[in-house]
């Protein structure tokens, strides 16, 4: 019995390794099973599908998704009536129309791959996201579009790319994948009724400069999307520490300093809110996919209870991963609890086994660098600055990220002399120049790693 849990276990994660599209062909061939086992694994696989689908903002997914779980829940006799609710509301809010949009033609045009449609595409067509697929060690940027394709199914070739294939999704949506053994720059941009794809290959990049005699390696690529989150805001106050201090006006005073030094260096900054307002976890995210960042950076404080309040003190520096220590958890608990409501208990529980491990790998050499500078930063001028060090843990807010995706603690709000500290605007601009230090190690790094 052991032995067939874990042959079911593992089969479920090996799912991950395939598209979205061949998980739901399959669900849907295992909902027909007349066995129990079946339909458990199909309601399994359906509410894997329902996951991505709220991770990636794909609502064609989310409502199939919801579809199958209620059928398969039935069946199993699982009370699925949270789900009836939520496809009953996005029944009636916003039913999802058949697109009359039609591709009519795919090519290369000034090295870039343009698709033209018949007329001009809202913003909410397109659906792109990236994902690494560890069993095939290839990496994917995909695009789900809400249209039709008449044409049969394309591979297209590019020097340095290993293969770009377009085909049918559903009838209503097309699938265009890009697919390589090492990461590439993708990036796309909506004309009227086009669609235009720009794809470069770091590696050819990376040649290309060492056969121009190269440039030096501490010459950073400025051009940069960097997405600051200032965690917490309007009715969720985040952590209260001394003297009533709020996590949330904290860190907004710290991401607003790091906006201007990053900005007066070059860089292209957003931020998650630039005023004292609420945002979901998951949108927070989301913006950054939108804004395409090259990375996000998520600025918090952290707490603790009364016993402990002054000898608890320091900053960490997390990235996603499942947790491996009671720290993290409960640091997660804190971080993660504001958005609790807007999520199920399957939601909670397994959203993890969706990770990208190419983005957990960049964002925990993100991390280190960040905690590095940091620290150098606010040891040079101020005593008791003690390194928390750098820790995975199942951060919501930066689950779903399509860059690499971090977690600061910049401190203990609950400390007197750490509170005292991150309320004073001297300290709060030397912090934030420390995270700017990092952000530039990082950049530098990962031109020396060829990416």
């Amino acid at each position: 019995m052991r032995l067939f849990s874990l042959l079911l276990v593992l089969f479920s994660l090996s799912l991950f390794a395939f598209s979205d599209s061949d998980v739901l062909r399959h669900a849907v061939a295992l909902e027909k099973s007349s066995t129990s086992s079946g339909q458990s694994r199909a309601y399994d696989d359906y509410k894997k599908l329902y996951i991505k689908a709220l991770m990636h903002n794909n609502n064609w997914l989310r409502l199939e998704s919801l579809k199958g779980i209620i059928r398969t829940g039935k069946r199993l006799h699982i009370d699925v009536s949270n789900y009836k609710k939520e496809l009953a509301k996005s029944s009636h809010t916003k039913r999802e129309r058949k697109s009359s949009h039609t591709l009519q033609s795919i090519r290369w045009k000034n090295g870039n791959l343009e698709l033209t449609f018949n007329k001009k595409l809202r913003n909410n067509q397109v659906n792109y996201y990236k994902k690494y697929d560890s069993v095939r060690k290839m990496y994917q940027y995909i695009f789900n579009i809400n249209a039709f394709m008449t044409m049969r199914s394309k591979t297209f070739r590019k020097n340095g790319i290993n293969r770009i294939k377009i085909s049918k999704y559903t009838p209503h949506m097309l699938h265009l994948v890009i697919e390589n053994s090492s990461p590439l720059s993708v990036h796309f941009s909506k004309k009227l009724a086009k669609i235009i794809v720009r794809i470069s290959s770091n590696k050819i990049v990376h040649n290309r400069v060492q056969y121009k005699h190269r440039m030096k390696s501490s010459r950073i690529n400025r051009n940069k999307i960097i997405v600051i989150d200032p965690g917490h805001g309007g009715k969720d106050p985040g952590a209260i520490g001394y003297k009533g201090y709020k996590e949330k006006n904290v860190v907004l005073a710290i991401g607003k300093y790091l906006r201007t030094i990053l900005k007066a260096r070059g860089y292209k900054v957003y931020m998650t809110r630039s005023s004292d307002y609420f945002v979901k976890l998951r949108n927070r995210t989301q913006f950054a996919n939108k804004k395409h960042a090259d990375i996000f950076i998520s600025i918090h404080a952290n707490a603790v209870g009364k016993q402990d309040i002054r000898k608890t003190y320091g900053l960490e520096t997390y990235y996603l991963s499942k947790s491996r220590s009671n720290r993290a958890k409960r640091v997660a608990a804190i971080e993660n609890s504001s958005d609790l409501v807007d999520m199920n208990y399957y939601a909670k529980e397994s959203f993890l086994n969706t990770l990208n491990s190419h983005n957990i790998i960049a964002a925990n050499k993100l991390a280190i660098d960040l905690q590095r500078s940091i620290l150098a930063s606010l040891k040079s001028r101020y005593r008791y600055i003690k390194d928390d060090g750098v820790r995975e843990g199942p951060f919501w807010v930066l689950v779903g990220a399509q860059m690499p995706a971090v977690l600061i603690e910049t401190g203990f709000i609950t400390n007197p002399r750490e509170a005292k500290r991150l309320v004073n605007k001297t300290y709060e601009k030397r912090l934030a120049k420390g995270i700017a230090d990092g952000v530039e190690r990082y950049f530098i790094n990962c031109r020396k790693r060829g990416y």
